[in-house]
């Protein structure tokens, strides 16, 4: 038998060359439909019987058949992936074989029973099955959140090699793919993820491809997923305030940074209080919405009391909630005076929350007050100097008290504090840090809870070193930052130390700091001679015995009079 000349198309007309047998090959990738080509001439022979089997063509009939027809209709198969899907009455008994495997590798021959001796027409294909790259992903979106955007997918025919990775490109909606951030995952069982870190109200482009040991998919759909809105990540910006008469005072400020702004902004909710200096607590808040429209918003609060200093905060909103909080120092308005007079109008500036803190150590008994706004300069009522600082305010947790150092003598260090802003809940109290000045303030520690009604505390130190000290305020929402930080030296002295006169207290909550009441009366009590020589000697005998353990921290705190050992093995009260 002689071998017949190979046609590229697969295209077979068993005509000229009766007996003969033809060769080809085929190459396909796994997963795909394969058609094997096969055909006679129909109208010169009429419709003849046929078969397909796995192997070489034998002298009779077809090995390891796997599908015969008698020319009308197929008349048995092996499987339901095997079909002839050609016209039969025509000849065309092409094999097609759905979703081959590498398993379908190998040699097939086509069979037609042609009348009379060795005439059957015969063909042979040897089919080789490879794998190939995952079927592309179809996503879709399943949540989508302000900052977070989770999508889903069916599973896909892995190419005959099981899928390992999927990779996530995801970019802004106008940039380029170049610019996308890709991410890989290695769980291959995933069939859903999702995306964190998002920007609220951003439009994102978003596709998938699967990954096997052969190579990469095409790529997936594209989703084009906007982002939720969000309140404001940051407070209004260049906010001022400005006393134009004795009951009014003019506001202006600017919308949060563009990035920080979270949607579209609505409105601005403003709340502004008066500050009672004798009570040192703020009246309630008043609240006005204003519509944002301008790129510089502007507000004149009115009737105002006259020589009265008041708060006020702004906070940005979207249609998804209310963003932090903006301020600026106390604004006094006008005494009734100042309505005809000409001098210069006080201005107050700030960034969100305004802090104060001294750039200098104090070693004496100077009394330093509050910095003043006056005409837009800052003045000191002492050689202090005083410096704002600007920091983040949270609308919930309170401003920073204001500390002052009320005096230093001997080893004995008096201070008092202003409050501040309560934030949205009223002060529950106070707290304050110290360390030794060359210390770092991981090592600080937190010695007395200050009650809401304290404004003052006298420290005792027996141990001669440089000292910081900063105060919280806190409230059910939160603490503050930290206060402005005093640094105070306790000097060596030569004299014998006098122990301050104290009422008796059964506050067992009480550390050891010496409180003075708001009045500042303090009731005199006699102490005997002999029991105050006692005292001395004892509490002489004690600092020395802690000086040699520890030193360049605060040893003992007074506070109402109860007296309380920090680190002694029992407490006395």
């Amino acid at each position: 038998m002689a071998s017949c000349s190979r046609n590229l198309i697969f295209v077979w007309f068993l005509l000229a060359f009766p007996g003969c047998v033809s060769a080809e090959s085929l190459e396909a990738t796994v997963g795909a439909d394969v058609t094997l080509t096969c055909k006679y001439d129909a109208q010169y022979y009429g419709v003849l019987s046929m078969c397909w089997g796995r192997g070489s063509i034998p002298n009779r009939g077809c090995a390891g058949e796997i599908i015969k027809t008698n020319g009308k209709s197929v008349t048995s198969s092996s499987s339901e992936r095997y079909q002839l899907m050609g016209n039969l009455r025509e000849g065309d008994v092409s094999l097609t074989i759905r979703q081959v495997e590498e398993g379908d590798s190998g040699t097939y021959g086509c069979r037609v029973d042609i009348p009379g001796w060795f005439n059957d027409h015969k063909h042979e294909i040897t089919l080789t099955v490879v794998p190939g790259r995952p079927k592309p992903l179809k996503v879709e979106t399943r949540e989508v959140k302000e900052r977070t955007i989770t999508v889903r997918w069916a599973r896909v025919f892995d190419g005959g090699r099981p899928i390992t990775t999927y990779r996530v490109d995801l970019k802004n909606k106008q940039a380029s793919w170049d610019t996308a951030v890709r991410t890989e995952l290695y769980d291959p069982e995933l069939t859903q993820v999702t995306l964190v870190d998002l920007r609220p109200a951003k439009t994102y482009n978003l596709r998938m491809f699967a990954i096997n040991s052969v190579g990469m998919s095409e790529s997936s759909n594209v989703l084009t997923v906007t982002t939720k809105e969000a309140a404001p990540d940051g407070p209004p910006i260049d906010m001022q305030l400005q006393a134009l008469t004795s009951h009014s005072i003019k506001v202006t400020w600017k919308p949060p940074r563009a990035d920080l702004r979270n949607g579209v902004l609505r409105s601005y909710s403003l709340s502004y209080r008066e500050y009672d200096p004798a009570g040192r607590h703020f009246k309630k808040w008043q609240h006005q919405s204003i519509t944002a429209t301008r790129e510089v918003e502007t507000l004149t609060l009115t009737n105002l009391k006259p020589s009265t200093k008041y708060g006020v905060l702004i906070q940005a909103k979207t249609n998804a909630g209310i963003g932090p909080a903006a301020t600026a120092p106390l604004c006094t308005t006008h005494d009734e005076e100042h309505q005809t007079s000409t001098a210069a109008t006080a201005v107050t500036t700030s960034l969100p929350v305004t802090m104060w803190k001294t750039d200098s150590s104090i070693t004496s008994v100077d009394t330093t007050s509050a910095a003043e706004t006056v005409t837009g300069e800052t003045t000191s009522a002492s050689a202090t100097v005083w410096e704002q600082e600007a920091t983040t305010f949270t609308s919930g947790s309170p401003d920073p008290p204001v500390v002052e150092l009320k005096e230093v003598k001997d080893f004995t260090i008096s201070l008092l504090w202003t409050p501040g802003f309560e934030g949205g809940s009223p002060v529950t109290g106070y707290y304050l840090e110290y360390k030794a000045v060359n210390a770092s303030w991981d090592y600080r520690k937190s010695v007395v809870d200050f009650s809401t009604n304290q404004t003052e505390a006298t420290i005792i130190e027996m141990t001669p070193s440089t000292y910081n000290i900063r105060m919280f305020a806190k409230n059910s929402l939160g603490s503050s930052q930290a206060s402005n930080v005093l640094t105070f030296t306790v000097k060596e002295t030569g004299h014998q130390r006098d122990i301050l006169p104290t009422t008796p207290s059964t506050d067992t909550k009480a550390s050891s700091s010496f409180e003075e009441g708001r009045s500042g009366h303090l009731a005199a009590i006699v102490v005997p001679v002999v029991l105050a020589v006692l005292i001395v000697a004892i509490v002489t005998t004690w600092q020395l015995r802690r000086i040699k353990l520890k030193k360049g921290t605060l040893n003992m705190w007074l506070n109402n009079g109860a007296i309380r050992y920090r680190g002694a093995e029992a407490e006395s009260l």
